[in-house]
């Protein structure tokens, strides 16, 4: 069985946009978990100085990446 990676995006942003964050959690390695999952959480800041935090989820069968826009400060 091949390896499986489920991106759950909350952010607001299309697919597009967002790959390049999660192109670069896996290239960073499984770090967290004693080497067995992706870091546990990577935040992104945008051009517009938003951020965008990627939290990682190891299952039995696959990884998850969950993605989500850091609220705005008012």
């Amino acid at each position: 069985m091949g390896e499986r990676l489920i991106i759950d995006n909350r952010t607001g942003l299309s697919m597009v946009e967002i790959m390049p964050l999660v192109v670069g959690v896996l290239e960073k390695g499984r770090k967290s978990n004693n080497g067995k999952q992706y870091c546990y959480a990577v935040v992104y800041t945008l051009q517009d100085k938003s951020k965008i935090h990627v939290s990682s989820y190891f299952n039995k069968k696959s990884d998850r990446l969950t993605l989500i826009r850091e609220p705005e400060e008012k």
